[in-house]
């Protein structure tokens, strides 16, 4: 696959903590006006510009993109965010708890996405891509990076350790505990750019809509540009690339918000006649093919032992759709219906009683978590699945490094 170095925007030295911003995806208008509130630098000012407007602008509103570009300007004309005069690949390390994990901030080609070196798993949005299209072309940048990931190259694990042992451009922990890292490649790029030649294939761990957006905008930009080689800034994207080896999925949890006219009793009658099912005291499976249910104060393990050989149909998340959410819960598209919501993994099954008990929903799922080797061979396969099936964490913070398109 195809990477190369750029000019990044980023902030001063002594801003970057205060920068940093959860993607703009992870949290609705609220939750990002409480985490803006009283910090004129905070990049939700810019991926999330809704939060300086009044409440009754919807977030698709011509105001809103305007804003978003005002904000991005100020930072700039306030000289919190400042350009690189060389084009640079940088190293990003977080760490969360016991687990860490290092990548490499690049761009990567809009013709690797189109042609499927960069291959995905989940479904797009239209009006999400269109969102972020538009957001990508009126700022003339890409302000939050694709999460990346790639089956392990040792040439490449071994030049990214000794990046980390020069002293760090950035280094600061976040209000949510994660520690945050950011190392600058100087010199020559061209052996790494030869490393990640030899790398087949890369995978959209979390950022779908975001690559789609970075497309939509490239080709957008070509078709008004007849003279165009490929070789323009807005045919790449921003990207940090990390080995599959070092990435953590958390669980996608579920809850459904009724029992779709049965009493709990018949439910769990029904639950019975579908899984191998028993009363236990923890909220966690302890593999695949086994889901938790939380119902009325009490939690059930549900197993069973039929093999699905395709790669989607035998995922925790399509036998629980497939045999209980659909049939018996009314749950036909996950995608649209109202009635289920689903909890990332980071929450812990904790907020799955609390909404339970509180009877904001009826029955709830704690799922064992995919693993990254299932997304690849669905992304292999060319397949799609399920939504909300991977929680990816921790996040990567927007604002750290930026790429203009414009060059």
């Amino acid at each position: 696959m195809q990477i190369k170095p750029f000019c990044a925007l980023r902030p001063t030295i002594n801003k970057a903590a205060v920068v940093a911003a959860v993607p703009y995806d992870v949290v609705d208008t609220a939750e990002a006006r409480v985490l803006a509130a009283g910090n004129p630098d905070s990049f939700l000012h810019v991926s999330r510009p809704e939060i300086d407007l009044p409440d009754d602008i919807g977030i698709y509103d011509d105001r809103v993109y305007a804003q978003g570009v005002k904000a991005f300007q100020a930072l700039q004309d306030r000289g919190v965010l400042v350009k690189d005069t060389l084009p640079r690949l940088y190293a990003y390390r977080q760490i969360m708890g016991k687990h860490a994990q290092t990548g490499i901030v690049a761009c990567c080609h809009i013709d690797d996405y189109a042609n499927n070196v960069i291959r995905r798993h989940e479904k797009t949005r239209k009006d999400k891509e269109d969102d972020r299209t538009r957001y990508v072309l009126d700022l003339n940048a890409n302000t939050g990076p694709v999460f990346l990931t790639y089956r392990d190259r040792p040439e490449i694990d071994a030049k990214v350790a000794a990046v980390q042992q020069t002293d760090p451009l950035y280094d600061f922990t976040a209000s949510d505990g994660v520690r945050h890292t950011v190392w600058s490649i100087d010199g020559d790029a061209n052996p790494w750019v030869a490393d990640f030649a030899k790398v087949p294939l890369c995978y959209i761990a979390d950022g779908h809509h975001r690559a789609a957006s970075a497309y939509r905008s490239g080709c957008q930009r070509r078709a008004e540009n007849p003279k165009h080689n490929g070789s323009e800034e807005y045919n790449w994207f921003l990207a940090v690339l990390f080995p599959a080896s070092q990435l953590a999925i958390l669980p996608y949890n579920r809850c459904v918000a009724d029992l779709n006219g049965l009493n709990p009793d018949e439910f769990l009658a029904k639950v019975g006649g579908i899984f191998k099912t028993a009363e236990v005291k923890s909220a966690d499976p302890t593999g695949a093919r086994e889901v938790r249910m939380y119902l009325r104060g009490k939690w059930y393990s549900l197993q069973w032992d039929a093999f699905d050989a395709d790669p989607v149909g035998r995922l925790d998340v399509s036998v629980l759709q497939d045999r209980l959410l659909a049939p018996v819960l009314g749950i036909d598209d996950p995608r649209t219906n109202q009635r289920i919501s689903f909890i990332g993994g980071i929450r812990g099954t904790g907020e799955l009683v609390k909404r339970v008990d509180k009877g904001r929903d009826a029955v709830a799922f704690s799922m064992y978590p995919v693993t990254v080797a299932q997304m690849m061979d669905i992304a292999d396969a060319g397949q799609i699945m399920p939504p909300k099936s991977t929680w990816f964490e921790p996040k990567l913070r927007s604002g750290l490094l930026v790429h203009s398109i414009l060059g």
